[in-house]
């Protein structure tokens, strides 16, 4: 994706609208900002695709009068244009009209077997307004144009996708290129809009930065520019317990390499020092696998109590091979009560399936600390099922979980949300495939632990460890597994901390 430097923002739909008033509220024409989009899709179009025939397909909006701007543009440079259009020419209003006026080739109705022969499409059809499912002659035009695989430049988004959301809507281009503008869109990061957007390129069209002011976003991409300001940073005059004691608790005997995951991940994030709270069946088979972490023995909520008295040990995860149950239920509630920023993961969350508003009220307590949970589908189902149940894009889940339960909320997947209680979310665009292996959460876990330790504020630290995760996983490539993960840090915290 290229986007202006630094530019962390995403707009809905409605955003978008605003910005483009406020733009033509302040003196510049609609026409002039729709001029300046069809320029910059032809740019995109000439500087990608060798010349040949291109089909542009027009629909009855501002999306459509952009598509006159871009065949008028291709054509004044030589390219065998043919235009369709979605409904009538004399319908077309405002400066759609005013761009199709300019337009002085002929206009073809848009059916199902347009494009025929082109070597090149520009969807122009819906863009990011559509408001409901496509059908009929487009919805049969869409499925010939993806089965015959004729590349396809879309314009803002491409026709079918929902842009707040990423959903199709009922079927989509599934473009080459997608040119959108000022600021991307949540359906261009979000899956499936991803995968459907190709190549994403955002314009600059002539949109003051300052609108942004005024409209104060809450969904933004997740990279170091919206986190990189709290990011803890190494310092000449720290040592270790200025850099956080972060604290694993660690399931039983057959359960304890997720907690040690989590915990090499912590010391690498930075964290000082990290324990593996052990119970004793499982005290000499994590003592025998660390050298670097601690280990201390505890052997239930009191235990757990106890170890946290030390405040020095300022942040714990808890959940990676934890087990389901009451034991791992009151080991949460005993550390919510200690005060200490918690993380949590897997059996943590599971454990509370049947009773979640007693993990909520606990949350909510006078004694809690920061909390971030890390559930994925299946887990975010369990404990929330109403707001499941009820649907919706991943960000208005994440949402409405992060404020029923007053935690940040990384819910994961490819395109993981991290969404705090006061309605911010950070969607990620860098995790790969090879992140789908057994441990890679407990790892994801154990980052944002050790991020939690070195005082990070909990929206900050989740949105960092996501970002990093997916950095290690890109960087180490295919064959990954997660023990991998921890080990590939350095490398991008390196790299990181020359950036920022």
């Amino acid at each position: 994706m290229k986007m202006p430097p630094d530019s962390v923002e995403l707009l809905t739909v409605a955003e978008m609208t605003r910005a483009d008033a406020m733009t033509i509220a302040r003196g510049t024409s609609g026409i002039t900002l729709m001029e300046n989009a069809g320029r910059a899709v032809a740019e995109a179009i000439t500087a990608r695709f060798p010349q040949g025939p291109v089909s542009v397909f027009c629909g009855p909006g501002n999306n459509g009068g952009d598509g006159f701007v871009i065949a008028r543009l291709l054509a004044d440079q030589g390219w065998p244009v043919t235009l369709f259009l979605l409904g009538a020419r004399d319908a077309l209003k405002g400066d759609a009209a005013l761009a199709a006026d300019r337009w002085s080739g002929a206009v073809h109705p848009l059916t199902s077997e347009a494009g025929r022969g082109a070597s090149l499409i520009v969807d122009a059809i819906f863009g990011a307004g559509l408001s409901r499912d496509v059908d009929g002659v487009v919805a049969e035009l869409i499925q010939r144009i993806n089965e015959e695989r004729v590349p396809v430049v879309s314009v803002d988004v491409p026709s079918g996708i929902d842009g707040d959301s990423g959903l199709v809507r009922g079927i989509a281009f599934a473009a080459a290129l997608t040119v959108t503008f000022f600021r991307a869109k949540p359906g261009h990061v979000l899956l499936p809009g991803r995968l459907y957007a190709g190549e994403l390129k955002v314009a600059d069209i002539g949109i003051a930065e300052n609108v942004l002011t005024e409209i104060a976003p809450e969904a933004f991409l997740n990279q170091p520019a919206l986190w990189s300001a709290s990011f803890p940073r190494p310092r000449l005059d720290s040592h270790k317990y200025t850099r956080g004691h972060a604290v694993v608790v660690s399931g039983g005997a057959s359960h304890t390499g997720a907690a040690r995951l989590g915990a090499r991940a912590a010391l690498r994030a930075g964290a000082g020092l990290v324990t593996v709270a052990s119970p004793p069946s499982a005290l000499l088979i994590n003592a025998s696998h660390l050298t670097s972490i601690m280990v201390q023995v505890f052997d239930g909520a009191d235990d757990l109590t106890a170890i946290l008295e030390d405040k020095r040990k300022n942040a714990l995860l808890i959940g990676p091979g934890a087990g389901v149950g009451p034991a791992t239920r009151e080991n949460v509630l005993a550390a919510l009560l200690s005060g200490t920023a918690i993380v949590l993961d897997a059996d943590a969350l599971t454990s509370f399936a049947e009773i979640p508003r007693d993990l909520f009220v606990a949350i909510k307590g006078y004694f809690a600390g920061p909390v971030i949970m890390t559930p994925h589908e299946g887990e975010f189902a369990r404990l929330f099922p109403k707001i499941a149940a009820e649907g919706g894009s991943k960000p208005e889940r994440a949402r409405k979980a992060a404020a029923e339960a007053a935690a940040t909320i990384i819910l994961k997947g490819a395109d993981t949300v991290v969404a705090s209680p006061e309605g911010r979310v950070a969607i990620a665009r860098n995790a790969g495939p090879e992140l789908a292996t057994a441990g890679s959460g407990d790892v994801l876990a154990g980052i944002a632990l050790g991020l939690l330790a070195q005082g990070m504020p909990p929206f900050e630290a989740a949105a960092a460890a996501v970002w990093l995760h997916g950095e290690a996983g890109r960087c180490f490539g295919p064959g990954l597994i997660s023990e991998d993960l921890p080990e590939m840090l350095p490398a991008v915290l390196r790299d990181l901390l020359r950036r920022i």
